[in-house]
């Protein structure tokens, strides 16, 4: 390999994730204007948001393992071709049923491809700092692109129409596809390793149960019969995964693995880390679209300050995180985070250098966490378990991008839900507390003078629920930082008391 052949490995495959991780959250600017063109509904809205993310994360686990039976190579390639269909199929999808589809074979897509990224890399650099450096510039694609999303929704839809930010997918990917063709090698992977099929669906089911649970529990007038049963079917299907693997001779996840802090740590880091930055920020574009009555590039311009921060902190973190210590990293930077969105939450309605300054801070304590808990969980696996630990760290973000759209999302609609009182003698459809989006769509239909009230109340119901979301959001953060801690410090624990009782051993000997 030319001395020069890494790092345009690494920009190769970077650029892929970047694909990856702004379709997570590029909608966040464009959903006003989808939902208006397409007419979906409350609950198509938030199925064309997640059905990308959960869907993934339920294939990661499988596909990962994949990549290690056939080879990394293979699947980053197949992946970009299954990517870039569903991206031109979701441009010019004509209903929200359509669009949900291409979501969903997007996702997996992304599925294949994302496991593939980090096992290439960790495959590729074999000088430890270099590694730490480039896991470093992944996390920061990773972070940053989840939060340039919006930017880009918001540039595209000042002068495309909202299929734009699908088909800015295609030219990219024909690039990355050209690129790796020519300077990937296709590593043989361990052909006897078999691929689980049935519990990669088992996780799928599980998550998809658990979630459409938890979304179902947060409407207006809940079914309470289907929130119990897709929550029972939700927690059998994970039940059965997990007995399925702990059986395995080849699992799709090794949860030994586990036994490790440092490898726990991790993931627990980077789903609280995923949750808050992906749930917070969708409710925030919403909040200065909405509420605000910016434009959507105007709104993804404010939201900037996350992924510009982002992208500084997670290559210096990277690069200086074995002098600084993963340990401290990990749980830190959690803190710093948590206490930026507390920042935030008082400042957002004063001066806008204020919260910006907050937002900033939330950027780089993202950025950094995000870098400690990939380096954590890659460096915490043996070299032959590379795809299964990349696809238990990617599991972790996109589970925790997921969660973080499902709970505060979730927790948004309730809040709102409950805030948002109609004025007497305003005669407008129950729908109007389903979401402020429905509420501002039904005032179109009522007199000046009683649709300015509706929308007044509505903006008030959302700011209220937008306060409780980020506040949750960041106490979240916050708890999580010192149980990751408390881990870390037990590790460590156990390692001095291992060293200890050796040395006791060596002298009795």
């Amino acid at each position: 390999m030319f001395p020069g052949t890494r790092w345009l490995i690494l920009a190769t495959v970077s650029s892929a994730l970047f694909l990856i991780v702004v379709d997570m959250t590029v909608l966040y600017t464009a959903l006003p204007t989808l939902t208006r063109e397409l007419g979906a509904t409350a609950s198509q809205k938030l199925w064309i948001v997640n059905a990308y993310p959960l869907v993934m994360a339920g294939l990661l686990s499988g596909l990962g393992t994949l990549g290690d039976r056939v080879g990394h190579k293979l699947m980053f390639t197949a992946g970009l071709l299954v990517f870039g269909a569903a991206s031109f199929g979701a441009a010019f999808a004509p209903s929200p049923a359509t669009l949900i589809a291409a979501r969903t074979v997007l996702a997996v897509g992304a599925a294949m491809m994302m496991p593939a990224t980090l096992s290439l890399i960790r495959l590729t650099f074999t000088d430890a700092e270099e590694r730490s450096l480039a896991i470093g510039i992944w996390a920061a694609v990773a972070s940053g692109g989840a939060a340039a999303g919006p930017v880009m929704g918001g540039a595209l839809l000042e002068h495309f129409w909202w299929g734009s930010v699908f088909l800015i997918n295609v030219p990219v990917v024909v690039a990355a596809l050209a690129a790796s063709t020519l300077l990937l090698t296709n590593r043989p992977g361990d052909a006897g390793r078999p691929w689980d099929l049935i519990g990669s669906v088992q996780v799928m089911v599980g998550l998809s149960g658990l979630i459409y649970a938890l979304k179902e529990t947060a409407k207006r007038d809940p079914s309470w019969g289907m929130a119990v049963l897709t929550l029972l079917v939700g927690l059998l299907a994970m039940a059965q995964f997990v007995r399925r693997q702990r059986r395995s001779r080849f699992p799709l996840i090794d949860f030994s693995l586990f036994a490790d802090l440092r490898f726990s740590a991790g993931v627990a880091t980077a789903l609280a880390a995923a949750a808050a930055l992906i749930g917070v920020e969708l409710v925030f574009s919403q909040r200065l679209q909405l509420v605000l009555g910016l434009l959507p590039f105007e709104a993804g311009l404010l939201i900037l300050p996350i992924p510009l921060a982002a992208l500084v902190a997670a290559p210096l973190t990277g690069a200086a995180l074995s002098r600084l210590g993963s340990a401290r990293v990990l749980w830190g930077a959690l803190l710093v985070t948590g206490l930026a969105l507390l920042a935030f939450l008082a400042s957002h309605d004063g001066p806008a250098r204020l919260w910006i300054a907050a937002l900033t801070v939330m950027g780089l304590g993202s950025g950094a966490a995000m870098t400690a808990a990939s380096s954590a969980i890659m460096l915490s696996a043996p070299e032959d378990r590379a795809g299964m630990a990349a696809s238990v760290e990617e599991v972790s973000y996109e589970l925790g991008g997921t969660l973080g759209i499902a709970l505060l999302g979730s927790l948004m609609s309730l809040l709102y839900t409950r805030a948002m009182f109609v004025p007497p003698g305003i005669a407008i459809a129950p729908e109007a507390r389903d979401s402020i989006d429905e509420a501002l769509a039904l005032s179109e239909e009522l007199v000046p003078s009683q649709a300015e009230q509706v929308i007044s109340v509505a903006r008030v119901a959302f700011d209220q629920a937008f306060t409780g979301v980020v506040g949750t959001a960041a106490l979240m953060l916050i708890a999580v930082a010192f149980v990751v801690r408390r881990m870390l410090a037990d590790q460590e624990g156990a390692k001095d008391n291992g060293s200890s009782k050796r040395r006791v051993d060596g002298c009795r000997g």
